[in-house]
């Protein structure tokens, strides 16, 4: 299978490829809008569709990972990379008839149910389990962008050829034969590679200098993690179901390891995908030595 994975350098590309690029069944072709020391890159940049479509022909799948992806970044450039971005991708795929195609989506679709319960949806026995059919609740701009991707793919490959367009001629011009597949994967805490595990985020802290390693903060950062983290090999795994499956035309699948203390309900990703996490954050009481 061929697959062209957009920003493919950051930190959700690199696990991926960790995970999968030497799988034999995977051939992959990484574009970026820089460079890597250690992969082939194709460069190009997401916002020009001239520069990014010739890249898409002959690609059996697509995994679409190229955002600004701070929470913080200004409405212009979100809606220049996540929105006009997003929407070249697709239509490349489009174009070149490709079939499969992967979206990175985010927990922050519906940050505003943590915001809401914070800390206290730490808390393993917090009563609350979002599921892939509840609203959308975005926290910031980032997160709308992450709805509004999730939409455009839907309407990509939901717009198949309708009667009504021998009546209104909007329906035909609206219309995209492929992709024929679109897996939305709500990604919680990838980290890299050495902050790989529970405490990852605590840990970047006290490496920041943000604080101390026996702080409230940094107490609170493991607690928020052994809910949130999304293994590598987890991420691994289910990128690779979704790539195996042909079940899905539409769908919208929560990317976390098996963490007892998750807000959100894996059992629709596990029932349809076959998603069988390995790791769960709960089981770690503190970092890797």
């Amino acid at each position: 299978m061929r697959i062209l994975i957009t920003g493919a350098n950051g930190t959700v590309g690199n696990a991926i490829l960790s995970e999968l690029g030497d799988r034999d069944e995977y051939e992959f072709t990484c574009l970026d809008i820089e460079d890597h020391p250690d992969r082939d890159t194709v460069i190009a940049d997401i916002t020009d569709y001239d520069d990014i479509r010739p890249h898409f022909e002959d690609q059996d799948a697509v995994i679409h990972l190229a955002a600004a992806a701070e929470l913080s970044v200004p409405w212009d450039t979100v809606n220049d990379l996540n929105i006009n971005g997003t929407y070249n991708v697709l239509q490349a795929a489009a174009d070149a008839e490709v079939e499969d195609f992967i979206f990175a989506s985010s927990i922050h679709t519906v940050g505003m149910y943590e915001i809401d319960h914070a800390p206290e949806l730490y808390d393993p026995e917090f009563d609350l389990s979002v599921t892939h059919r509840d609203p959308p609740r975005p926290d910031s701009f980032y997160g709308v962008s992450k709805v509004f991707g999730e939409a455009m793919g839907r309407q990509f490959v939901e717009s198949k050829p309708n009667p009504l367009g021998e009546i209104h001629p909007v329906y035909e011009i609206n219309r995209r034969d492929y992709p024929t597949s679109f897996y939305s994967v709500r990604i919680l805490t990838v980290l890299e590679e050495q902050y790989d595990h529970p405490y990852g985020l605590a840990e970047t802290g006290v490496d920041e200098g943000w604080w101390e390693r026996d702080s409230d903060s940094y107490d609170l950062m493991a607690k928020r993690m052994k809910c949130t983290w999304f293994s590598h090999r987890d991420l691994g795994q289910l990128v690779s179901r979704c790539l195996e499956d042909d079940s899905v035309d539409f769908d919208i699948f929560w990317g976390v390891s098996g963490n007892e203390s998750t807000w959100v309900n894996l059992d629709h990703t596990q029932d349809l995908l076959g998603y069988e996490p390995k790791d769960d954050g709960s089981v770690w009481d503190s970092p890797p030595s």
